[in-house]
């Protein structure tokens, strides 16, 4: 994943000044809070939040056949 160095906070920072924080979020599209100068947690817009839980028809089909395939034997024995 690529980090925008201008969106770092440490969590000191991003505990006493929330508002900052929302607006890195608001110009960059996310903002990364940093503990023990380690990324911890990923703040986003909840509009895109919801864009990466939804998973794109390609994916649920591939995920699909690669469980028919290896299935195949135990749904031939349910079809009968």
């Amino acid at each position: 994943m690529k980090v925008n160095t201008n969106a770092l906070v440490s969590i000191t920072e991003a505990n006493q000044n929330f508002s900052k924080v929302a607006r890195l979020v608001d110009e960059n599209g996310s903002a990364v809070i940093l503990k023990n100068n380690t990324p911890r947690y990923l703040i986003v817009e909840f509009s895109k939040a919801e864009n990466m839980q939804t998973a794109n028809d390609e994916d649920i089909l591939s995920i699909s056949k690669k469980l028919i395939d290896k299935n195949k034997e135990a749904y031939k024995v349910l079809a009968e």
